[in-house]
Protein backbone atom coordinates (compact mmCIF):
# COMPACT_ATOMS: atom_id res chain seq x y z
CA UNK A 1 0.00 0.00 0.00
CA UNK A 2 2.68 2.45 0.90
CA UNK A 3 2.70 6.08 1.59
CA UNK A 4 0.11 6.81 -0.27
CA UNK A 5 -2.28 4.19 1.43
CA UNK A 6 -0.84 5.89 4.68
CA UNK A 7 -1.64 9.41 3.30
CA UNK A 8 -5.22 8.13 2.51
CA UNK A 9 -5.75 6.58 5.95
CA UNK A 10 -8.22 3.39 6.90
CA UNK A 11 -11.06 5.14 6.37
CA UNK A 12 -10.21 6.66 2.54
CA UNK A 13 -9.25 3.25 1.81
CA UNK A 14 -12.88 1.84 2.43
CA UNK A 15 -14.40 4.59 0.63
CA UNK A 16 -12.13 4.04 -2.16
CA UNK A 17 -13.17 0.50 -2.40
CA UNK A 18 -16.75 1.02 -1.60
CA UNK A 19 -16.63 3.61 -4.62
CA UNK A 20 -15.40 0.68 -7.09
CA UNK A 21 -18.05 -1.66 -5.83
CA UNK A 22 -20.69 1.01 -6.71
CA UNK A 23 -19.50 1.52 -10.51
CA UNK A 24 -19.29 -2.60 -10.96
CA UNK A 25 -22.74 -2.68 -9.50
CA UNK A 26 -24.59 0.26 -11.47
CA UNK A 27 -23.43 -0.67 -14.79
CA UNK A 28 -24.02 -4.66 -13.78
CA UNK A 29 -27.66 -3.96 -13.15
CA UNK A 30 -27.82 -1.76 -16.58
CA UNK A 31 -26.12 -4.06 -18.31
CA UNK A 32 -28.85 -6.95 -17.09
CA UNK A 33 -31.63 -4.49 -17.44
CA UNK A 34 -30.64 -3.65 -21.11
CA UNK A 35 -30.56 -7.05 -22.09
CA UNK A 36 -34.02 -7.81 -20.77
CA UNK A 37 -35.04 -4.68 -23.34
CA UNK A 38 -36.16 -2.34 -20.63
CA UNK A 39 -33.81 0.50 -21.10
CA UNK A 40 -33.59 2.71 -24.82
CA UNK A 41 -30.92 4.17 -26.14
CA UNK A 42 -26.52 2.55 -26.19
CA UNK A 43 -24.88 1.55 -23.36
CA UNK A 44 -20.86 1.70 -22.74
CA UNK A 45 -20.43 0.18 -19.79
CA UNK A 46 -17.33 0.81 -17.55
CA UNK A 47 -16.48 -2.23 -15.71
CA UNK A 48 -12.76 -2.70 -15.15
CA UNK A 49 -11.95 0.71 -15.35
CA UNK A 50 -13.39 1.94 -11.89
CA UNK A 51 -9.56 2.21 -10.44
CA UNK A 52 -9.35 5.50 -12.52
CA UNK A 53 -12.68 7.08 -11.69
CA UNK A 54 -12.39 6.16 -7.86
CA UNK A 55 -8.51 7.17 -7.63
CA UNK A 56 -8.94 10.79 -9.80
CA UNK A 57 -12.30 11.96 -8.25
CA UNK A 58 -11.03 11.44 -4.75
CA UNK A 59 -8.06 14.44 -5.35
CA UNK A 60 -10.28 16.88 -6.72
CA UNK A 61 -12.17 19.76 -4.58
CA UNK A 62 -16.08 20.00 -5.05
CA UNK A 63 -16.06 23.17 -7.53
CA UNK A 64 -13.27 21.39 -10.03
CA UNK A 65 -14.99 20.35 -13.28
CA UNK A 66 -15.02 17.06 -15.16
CA UNK A 67 -15.99 16.15 -18.23
CA UNK A 68 -16.23 12.72 -19.82
CA UNK A 69 -16.69 10.33 -22.66
CA UNK A 70 -19.94 7.77 -23.88
CA UNK A 71 -18.10 5.86 -21.31
CA UNK A 72 -19.11 8.19 -18.35
CA UNK A 73 -21.32 6.76 -15.42
CA UNK A 74 -18.59 5.72 -13.56
CA UNK A 75 -16.94 9.38 -13.39
CA UNK A 76 -20.50 10.41 -12.40
CA UNK A 77 -21.17 7.97 -9.75
CA UNK A 78 -17.22 8.59 -8.54
CA UNK A 79 -17.94 12.23 -8.38
CA UNK A 80 -20.96 11.82 -6.28
CA UNK A 81 -24.06 11.29 -8.03
CA UNK A 82 -27.18 10.25 -7.48
CA UNK A 83 -27.25 6.43 -8.99
CA UNK A 84 -31.09 6.98 -8.95
CA UNK A 85 -31.20 10.17 -11.13
CA UNK A 86 -28.73 8.39 -13.13
CA UNK A 87 -30.92 5.21 -13.48
CA UNK A 88 -33.82 7.75 -14.52
CA UNK A 89 -31.62 9.18 -17.11
CA UNK A 90 -30.77 5.85 -18.74
CA UNK A 91 -34.72 4.85 -18.53
CA UNK A 92 -35.87 8.58 -20.44
CA UNK A 93 -37.50 9.56 -17.08
CA UNK A 94 -38.15 12.52 -16.00
CA UNK A 95 -36.48 12.46 -12.62
CA UNK A 96 -33.24 12.01 -14.81
CA UNK A 97 -30.65 13.85 -14.56
CA UNK A 98 -31.61 15.86 -18.12
CA UNK A 99 -34.81 14.86 -17.62
CA UNK A 100 -34.60 11.89 -19.96
CA UNK A 101 -32.98 14.16 -23.23
CA UNK A 102 -29.55 12.98 -22.41
CA UNK A 103 -29.76 9.05 -21.68
CA UNK A 104 -26.42 7.46 -20.93
CA UNK A 105 -24.18 9.31 -23.70
CA UNK A 106 -24.95 12.81 -22.43
CA UNK A 107 -25.91 12.65 -18.84
CA UNK A 108 -24.61 16.38 -17.42
CA UNK A 109 -24.98 17.55 -13.59
CA UNK A 110 -23.42 21.19 -13.18
CA UNK A 111 -23.66 21.03 -8.84
CA UNK A 112 -21.01 18.10 -9.05
CA UNK A 113 -19.46 19.92 -11.56
CA UNK A 114 -19.80 18.00 -14.33
CA UNK A 115 -19.89 19.29 -17.84
CA UNK A 116 -21.55 16.54 -19.21
CA UNK A 117 -20.71 13.19 -20.77
CA UNK A 118 -20.07 13.13 -24.51
CA UNK A 119 -21.41 10.91 -27.61
CA UNK A 120 -18.27 12.91 -29.48
CA UNK A 121 -15.16 10.83 -29.43
CA UNK A 122 -12.46 12.73 -27.70
CA UNK A 123 -14.73 15.76 -27.10
CA UNK A 124 -13.90 15.67 -23.49
CA UNK A 125 -10.44 16.62 -24.27
CA UNK A 126 -12.01 20.30 -26.41
CA UNK A 127 -14.31 20.79 -23.88
CA UNK A 128 -12.35 20.52 -20.85
CA UNK A 129 -9.72 22.56 -22.16
CA UNK A 130 -12.25 25.50 -22.44
CA UNK A 131 -12.82 25.04 -19.10
CA UNK A 132 -9.48 24.39 -17.72
CA UNK A 133 -9.34 28.40 -20.13
CA UNK A 134 -12.03 29.93 -17.99
CA UNK A 135 -10.38 28.42 -14.41
CA UNK A 136 -7.43 30.05 -15.56
CA UNK A 137 -9.19 33.28 -17.17
CA UNK A 138 -10.94 33.97 -13.73
CA UNK A 139 -7.74 32.79 -11.35
CA UNK A 140 -10.00 30.81 -9.08
CA UNK A 141 -7.17 27.95 -8.81
CA UNK A 142 -10.09 25.70 -9.88
CA UNK A 143 -8.92 22.37 -12.28
CA UNK A 144 -10.33 20.93 -15.26
CA UNK A 145 -10.20 17.14 -15.51
CA UNK A 146 -10.87 15.43 -19.11
CA UNK A 147 -11.51 11.28 -18.97
CA UNK A 148 -10.71 9.81 -23.07
CA UNK A 149 -10.33 6.69 -24.87
CA UNK A 150 -6.98 6.25 -26.73
CA UNK A 151 -8.35 6.12 -29.86
CA UNK A 152 -9.33 9.44 -29.74
CA UNK A 153 -5.79 10.72 -29.22
CA UNK A 154 -5.31 10.02 -33.01
CA UNK A 155 -7.99 13.11 -33.74
CA UNK A 156 -6.34 16.71 -34.91
CA UNK A 157 -8.68 17.93 -32.38
CA UNK A 158 -6.71 16.28 -29.52
CA UNK A 159 -3.18 17.67 -30.74
CA UNK A 160 -5.05 20.91 -31.15
CA UNK A 161 -6.08 21.54 -27.21
CA UNK A 162 -3.29 19.77 -26.04
CA UNK A 163 -1.30 22.44 -27.71
CA UNK A 164 -3.32 24.75 -26.83
CA UNK A 165 -3.39 24.09 -22.85
CA UNK A 166 0.51 23.99 -23.09
CA UNK A 167 1.19 26.91 -24.72
CA UNK A 168 -1.56 28.41 -22.23
CA UNK A 169 -0.38 26.75 -19.18
CA UNK A 170 -3.56 25.95 -18.43
CA UNK A 171 -4.90 24.11 -15.31
CA UNK A 172 -5.68 20.81 -17.18
CA UNK A 173 -5.49 17.35 -16.34
CA UNK A 174 -6.03 15.20 -19.25
CA UNK A 175 -6.57 11.30 -17.90
CA UNK A 176 -6.21 9.17 -21.09
CA UNK A 177 -8.34 5.80 -20.04
CA UNK A 178 -6.66 3.10 -22.32
CA UNK A 179 -7.92 -0.22 -22.55
CA UNK A 180 -5.90 -0.91 -25.46
CA UNK A 181 -8.96 -0.64 -28.05
CA UNK A 182 -10.26 1.78 -30.07
CA UNK A 183 -13.58 0.10 -30.64
CA UNK A 184 -12.45 -3.19 -32.71
CA UNK A 185 -8.90 -1.66 -33.11
CA UNK A 186 -5.90 -2.37 -30.88
CA UNK A 187 -3.64 0.40 -29.67
CA UNK A 188 -0.84 -1.18 -32.29
CA UNK A 189 -3.57 -1.24 -35.49
CA UNK A 190 -3.53 2.20 -34.92
CA UNK A 191 -0.72 3.92 -33.20
CA UNK A 192 3.06 3.46 -33.13
CA UNK A 193 3.83 4.07 -29.70
CA UNK A 194 3.74 1.98 -26.98
CA UNK A 195 2.86 4.57 -24.24
CA UNK A 196 0.53 7.01 -25.78
CA UNK A 197 1.89 9.39 -22.81
CA UNK A 198 4.59 10.12 -24.85
CA UNK A 199 2.72 12.23 -27.14
CA UNK A 200 2.92 15.10 -24.12
CA UNK A 201 6.28 15.44 -24.63
CA UNK A 202 5.06 17.08 -28.01
CA UNK A 203 3.80 19.87 -26.12
CA UNK A 204 6.31 20.73 -23.48
CA UNK A 205 4.69 19.13 -20.50
CA UNK A 206 4.62 15.60 -18.00
CA UNK A 207 2.81 12.38 -19.97
CA UNK A 208 3.09 9.92 -17.13
CA UNK A 209 1.73 6.31 -17.47
CA UNK A 210 0.25 4.26 -14.55
CA UNK A 211 -1.49 0.92 -13.63
CA UNK A 212 -4.88 1.93 -14.38
CA UNK A 213 -6.17 -0.97 -12.22
CA UNK A 214 -4.49 0.06 -9.11
CA UNK A 215 -6.62 3.03 -7.56
CA UNK A 216 -3.63 3.91 -5.41
CA UNK A 217 -1.31 4.34 -8.13
CA UNK A 218 -3.93 6.12 -10.06
CA UNK A 219 -4.99 8.20 -7.00
CA UNK A 220 -1.28 8.87 -6.80
CA UNK A 221 -0.53 9.90 -10.09
CA UNK A 222 -3.63 12.56 -10.47
CA UNK A 223 -2.62 14.19 -7.03
CA UNK A 224 0.44 14.91 -8.35
CA UNK A 225 -1.08 16.28 -11.38
CA UNK A 226 -3.41 18.54 -10.15
CA UNK A 227 -1.32 20.13 -6.97
CA UNK A 228 0.81 21.12 -10.07
CA UNK A 229 -2.28 22.72 -12.20
CA UNK A 230 -3.47 24.80 -9.09
CA UNK A 231 -0.11 25.80 -8.55
CA UNK A 232 -0.06 27.21 -12.09
CA UNK A 233 2.25 24.59 -13.49
CA UNK A 234 0.16 24.04 -16.77
CA UNK A 235 -1.25 20.33 -17.63
CA UNK A 236 -0.62 16.97 -17.37
CA UNK A 237 -1.43 13.51 -19.44
CA UNK A 238 -1.78 10.69 -17.95
CA UNK A 239 -2.22 7.32 -19.37
CA UNK A 240 -4.27 4.88 -16.94
CA UNK A 241 -3.53 1.28 -18.72
CA UNK A 242 -6.58 -1.02 -18.52
CA UNK A 243 -8.85 -2.90 -19.51
CA UNK A 244 -12.99 -2.71 -20.44
CA UNK A 245 -14.41 -5.75 -19.51
CA UNK A 246 -16.98 -6.22 -21.83
CA UNK A 247 -17.38 -4.91 -25.55
CA UNK A 248 -16.95 -1.62 -26.77
CA UNK A 249 -21.03 -1.46 -26.52
CA UNK A 250 -23.80 -3.70 -24.85
CA UNK A 251 -24.06 -6.47 -27.87
CA UNK A 252 -20.77 -6.23 -28.83
CA UNK A 253 -19.27 -9.90 -28.47
CA UNK A 254 -15.34 -8.36 -28.71
CA UNK A 255 -14.57 -11.89 -30.44
CA UNK A 256 -11.26 -9.67 -31.82
CA UNK A 257 -10.02 -9.75 -28.74
CA UNK A 258 -7.32 -12.48 -27.78
CA UNK A 259 -9.51 -14.88 -25.16
CA UNK A 260 -6.01 -15.82 -22.98
CA UNK A 261 -5.07 -11.66 -22.65
CA UNK A 262 -8.54 -10.89 -21.68
CA UNK A 263 -8.39 -13.73 -19.15
CA UNK A 264 -5.13 -12.56 -18.21
CA UNK A 265 -6.60 -8.44 -17.40
CA UNK A 266 -9.94 -9.82 -15.40
CA UNK A 267 -7.33 -11.82 -13.22
CA UNK A 268 -6.37 -8.15 -12.62
CA UNK A 269 -9.59 -6.86 -11.72
CA UNK A 270 -9.32 -3.97 -9.79
CA UNK A 271 -11.79 -4.49 -7.27
CA UNK A 272 -10.93 -8.06 -5.69
CA UNK A 273 -7.42 -6.90 -5.87
CA UNK A 274 -7.77 -3.93 -3.64
CA UNK A 275 -9.66 -6.12 -1.46
CA UNK A 276 -7.11 -8.24 -1.21
CA UNK A 277 -4.91 -5.18 -0.21
CA UNK A 278 -7.27 -4.08 2.14
CA UNK A 279 -7.51 -7.78 4.03
CA UNK A 280 -3.72 -8.20 3.91
CA UNK A 281 -2.96 -4.66 5.64
CA UNK A 282 -5.89 -5.34 8.38
CA UNK A 283 -8.07 -1.77 6.91
CA UNK A 284 -10.68 -4.35 6.41
CA UNK A 285 -12.03 -7.70 7.29
CA UNK A 286 -13.51 -10.34 4.33
CA UNK A 287 -17.09 -10.18 6.16
CA UNK A 288 -16.92 -6.23 5.90
CA UNK A 289 -15.88 -6.20 2.31
CA UNK A 290 -19.09 -8.61 1.84
CA UNK A 291 -21.13 -6.54 3.84
CA UNK A 292 -19.63 -3.35 1.83
CA UNK A 293 -20.89 -5.71 -1.34
CA UNK A 294 -24.63 -6.60 0.03
CA UNK A 295 -24.81 -2.75 1.08
CA UNK A 296 -24.19 -1.63 -2.42
CA UNK A 297 -26.41 -4.40 -3.96
CA UNK A 298 -29.18 -3.25 -1.95
CA UNK A 299 -28.82 0.56 -2.78
CA UNK A 300 -28.88 -0.43 -6.46
CA UNK A 301 -31.91 -2.57 -6.56
CA UNK A 302 -33.35 0.65 -5.14
CA UNK A 303 -31.63 2.81 -7.46
CA UNK A 304 -32.82 1.05 -10.86
CA UNK A 305 -36.59 0.73 -9.40
CA UNK A 306 -36.45 4.42 -8.45
CA UNK A 307 -35.70 4.74 -12.12
CA UNK A 308 -38.11 2.32 -13.50
CA UNK A 309 -40.74 4.20 -11.54
CA UNK A 310 -40.39 7.68 -12.64
CA UNK A 311 -42.44 9.13 -15.17
CA UNK A 312 -41.47 10.02 -18.81
CA UNK A 313 -41.66 13.64 -19.57
CA UNK A 314 -44.69 14.62 -20.61
CA UNK A 315 -45.04 16.35 -24.37
CA UNK A 316 -44.98 19.72 -23.78
CA UNK A 317 -41.35 19.41 -22.63
CA UNK A 318 -40.58 17.95 -26.13
CA UNK A 319 -39.37 21.98 -26.79
CA UNK A 320 -37.91 23.07 -23.49
CA UNK A 321 -34.47 23.80 -23.24
CA UNK A 322 -34.09 24.27 -26.75
CA UNK A 323 -33.29 27.26 -28.14
CA UNK A 324 -34.30 28.49 -31.70
CA UNK A 325 -32.94 32.20 -32.75
CA UNK A 326 -35.66 33.92 -34.79
CA UNK A 327 -35.44 37.57 -36.76
CA UNK A 328 -36.84 39.59 -33.78
CA UNK A 329 -33.89 38.16 -31.12
CA UNK A 330 -36.12 36.44 -28.66
CA UNK A 331 -36.00 32.88 -27.94
CA UNK A 332 -38.47 30.25 -29.33
CA UNK A 333 -39.44 26.87 -28.30
CA UNK A 334 -37.56 27.05 -24.89
CA UNK A 335 -36.95 28.84 -21.52
CA UNK A 336 -34.20 30.70 -20.31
Amino acid sequence: MGSVGEQVGSAGLIELYRCMVRIRSFEEHAHKTFLKGGMPGFLHLYSGEEAIAAGVMDVLAPDDYIVTSHRGHGHLLARGGDPKRMFAELYGRVDGYCRGKGGSMHIADMGHGMLGANGIVGAAVNIGTGAAFACKYRGDRRVSVAFFGDGSTNRGTFHEALNLAAIWELPAIYILENNHYGVANPQSDHTKLKDLADRAAAYGFPGVVVDGNDVLAVRAAAAEAVERARQGGGPTLIEAKTWRHWGHFIGDSAKYRDPVEHQSWLDRDPIPAFGKVLVAKGVATEAELQAIGEEVEAEMDAAIEYGRQSPFPDVSELTMDVYVGDPQGTSAGGRS
